[in-house]
């Protein structure tokens, strides 16, 4: 938000810059550097309130794309600007990877018996009006806010019910063991010693077991459990409109980073 013609003021500096691939280096450059240099134009610029697009993974960081993240979170937090940490859960597109595969005919990929996991997605649409909110509404400034989408949560399993339920179709699943990381990530670990170009496969294969052990919910810090109840719900657009959507006009605009699994 700007003042003046020339755009010589700034009051608000919304931020949503974030690693495309989640390797490495791409992250500390994203995740922590540029955003940390938003922040320094936009107060050069006048600006004293920081919107930021972070992420609830960050609540249990084992990847180098949340250690960056969190860097900067503390950063901000530190400095002399109002700052609104925005954490959502999953996104609706990153449980899109399958759709074409089940429609296509395919069976819904699951680890385990997709019940490992559970998140309250959300659609950009509903997280953009909540961010948008954060600019004006005061009990949201110089505050960490995870936010989730309408309903309950829902696992794996669950998704692709949904999906053949929508196709009309009887579920037809394919389980993968999650203990498939723990040899691939061990490997390409010690692979990447001798060829550091194999860096970024062996943190994706982490981000792989991550997401596919870890919910994207609010991690109760008395229990160390997600916790759904303690995921605040916002918006209207469900989970369900998004696929029906998608299954009648496609994945246009949907595309996932370059580490997406599906």
């Amino acid at each position: 938000m700007k003042n003046g013609t020339r755009g010589e003021h700034f009051d608000v500096v919304v931020s949503c810059l974030t690693s495309r691939t989640g390797g490495v280096k791409d992250a500390w450059m994203i995740d922590y550097q540029a955003t940390h240099n938003a922040m320094e134009a936009g107060r050069a610029a006048g600006a004293t309130h920081f919107l930021l697009l972070s992420a609830i993974c960050v609540q249990k960081p084992l990847l180098e794309f949340q250690r960056a993240k969190l860097k900067f979170e503390k950063e901000l937090q530190d400095s002399a600007m109002t700052y609104s940490i925005v954490r959502p859960t999953a996104f609706f597109k990153s449980l899109a990877g399958q759709v074409q595969a089940v429609k296509n005919g395919k069976p819904y990929v699951m680890f385990g018996n997709g019940e490992l996991t559970a998140c309250k997605p959300i659609s950009e649409g509903d997280l953009a009006k909540f961010m948008a909110d954060c600019i004006e509404d005061t009990s949201k400034h110089n505050k960490i806010l995870p936010v989730g989408g309408p309903g309950k949560a829902i696992t794996a399993r669950e998704q692709g019910e949904l999906l053949f339920e929508l196709l009309g179709r009887e579920p037809k699943f394919k389980k993968v063991p999650i203990q498939i990381f723990d040899v691939i990530i061990p490997l390409l670990t010690f692979l990447a010693k001798m060829f550091p170009k194999l860096e970024d496969k062996a943190e994706f294969a982490r981000i792989g077991k991550y997401y596919s052990s870890e919910s994207m919910l609010v991690l109760d810090p008395g229990t160390g459990r997600y916790d759904e109840e303690m995921t605040p719900s916002y918006g209207t657009e469900t989970l369900r409109d998004f696929y029906s959507r998608v299954l009648e006009q496609g994945l246009e605009g949907q595309e996932l980073g370059d580490h997406a699994m599906f």
